[in-house]
């Protein structure tokens, strides 16, 4: 039989092994971020691919069956 004072040590010991977690999952993502600046703190030479003029002038929105009703169901 586990005592009160024991399941508190084990859930307190779970709930460090959960911090500790987030923790290094926060470092990887700041230390992925980091990855786009130079020594010096300015931006990487990152840019994205040019259109062409076909795909400035291609239509983006679509108005389909689902995005009409959720227009329709969400009306104030």
């Amino acid at each position: 039989m586990v005592s009160g004072f024991a399941k508190m040590v084990e859930l307190s010991s779970a709930r460090r092994g959960l911090l500790r977690l987030f923790g290094v999952a926060a470092g990887g993502a700041a230390a992925g971020s980091a990855q786009a600046f130079n020594a010096d703190g300015e931006r990487r030479d990152i840019r994205a691919e040019p259109e062409t003029e076909a795909e400035k002038r291609k239509p983006r929105y679509r108005e389909t069956d689902h995005v009409r009703d959720f227009y329709r169901t969400n009306r104030s």
